[in-house]
């Protein structure tokens, strides 16, 4: 079963997300790992600072440390087998800043619909559905990615777009040194500007994020509703700011014809890449490019129309930190979801034939066309 519960997600390898944004703690608890393995807590650390806010002036300026600590599942630095907990407490929260909107309802928030579904809801922040929780996936793809990267499989993104400003250039050694995490330096400026002038509005911007998934063998994915590119999809989807995903070439194979949008196959391997690392759901050895459209952050100081619990009409103004654009923090976000999806489709494939999962590394990825879906 992918998911035993609204806050689960995962087959052979397993996590549970918990917690709430003003609330003690966010963490995450994995199961399915195997014991004995080597389990290095930095490495996990440095992708929960990626994420973290805080980080530069593109970003909520509300300052946590983050720092995870391990409950269980690990001993002497290796796993024992065990589920594995890890938590990071909340330190900076300032929950008086939603006193004044606690009975209303925000645009682009899920206050409504948790109101509505649970007939209870935390204001503070969002609670459950605030963006906090996505540091526990974090953890938890932080900790795939590196099963992942044994196997020789890399998991990395950038922000493709921001602000409706799209870069070209693909420069990986240049999206960890800027706060947007852009990879088209030539683009950046126009780039930022346009989040300093939303921010100065009192406004926000969206962006669109790029994971590649490269090293993968042939053979991961199960028809028919564990396609990888479907799982891949959900997992994705179910971050708090996304709203459509795709890929390879995605939306613009509908535009096509099959003449063209078919990857041709010579003795080297696909001769083009719009497929995007997929066929029927099955991972094909090519890298697997998957895109997310980021909204604009909901919490905006601009005055908004709303109704308040009892259905009067209000307006509404969000004060407090909130990041002008989301977008870079969506990255290792992205990254930890796709990692777990790929790990636990490994583990999978493993399971139904021991041995049928090896990287196809007689092919040359490097001379494919077309990475980026057209």
């Amino acid at each position: 079963m992918l998911f035993d519960s609204p806050s689960s997600f995962g087959r052979t390898f397993r996590i549970v997300t918990f917690g709430e944004s003003h609330g003690s703690a966010v963490g995450v608890v994995m199961d399915g790992v195997k014991p004995g393995l080597p389990f290095d807590l930095e490495a996990i650390q440095r992708d929960l600072d990626r994420r973290r806010p805080g980080q530069s002036d593109m970003v909520t300026p509300r300052k946590e440390a983050d720092r995870l600590h391990v409950l269980s599942g690990v001993f002497e630095g290796r796993t024992t087998g065990h589920p594995i907990a890890l938590a990071v407490f909340n330190e900076n929260q300032r929950s008086a800043d939603y006193k004044a909107i606690s009975d209303l309802f925000r645009p682009g928030h899920a206050d409504l619909t948790y109101d509505r579904k649970y007939g209870i809801r935390d204001p503070r922040g969002g609670g459950r559905s605030s963006g906090r929780e996505t540091l526990a996936r974090v953890a938890a793809g932080a900790w795939a990615k590196q099963q992942l990267a044994a196997l020789g499989v890399m998991v990395r993104g950038f922000n493709r777009e921001i602000a409706g400003i799209a870069g070209s250039a693909l420069d990986w050694a240049f999206v960890e040194t800027n706060p947007l995490r852009v990879a088209d330096p030539e683009a950046f400026p126009a780039q930022r500007a346009a989040v300093e002038s939303a921010l100065a509005d009192g406004d926000s911007v969206g962006g669109v994020c790029e994971v590649w998934i490269e090293g993968l063998p042939v053979g991961l994915g199960d028809p028919a509703f564990g396609k990888l590119d479907g799982l891949l999809a959900l997992a994705c989807m179910s971050i708090g700011a996304v709203k459509g995903v795709e890929l390879g070439a995605g939306f613009a194979s509908a535009r096509r014809r099959g003449s063209e949008n078919n990857d041709p196959l010579g003795p080297g391997g696909p001769l083009k890449n719009d497929a995007g690392g997929t066929l029927g759901g099955i991972s094909t050895g090519a890298p697997v490019v998957v895109r997310l459209a980021v909204k604009p952050t909901s919490s905006i100081s601009k005055v908004q129309k709303t109704i308040d619990r009892e259905g009067h009409a209000a307006d509404i103004s969000t004060k407090g930190r909130h990041d002008p654009c989301i977008a870079p923090r969506v990255v290792p976000v992205a990254e930890a979801m796709c990692a777990l999806v790929v790990y636990d489709a490994w583990l999978t494939q493993q399971a139904l034939r021991e041995g049928s999962v090896a990287p196809v590394a007689e092919w040359d990825w490097d001379a494919i066309e077309g990475l980026f879906g057209g």
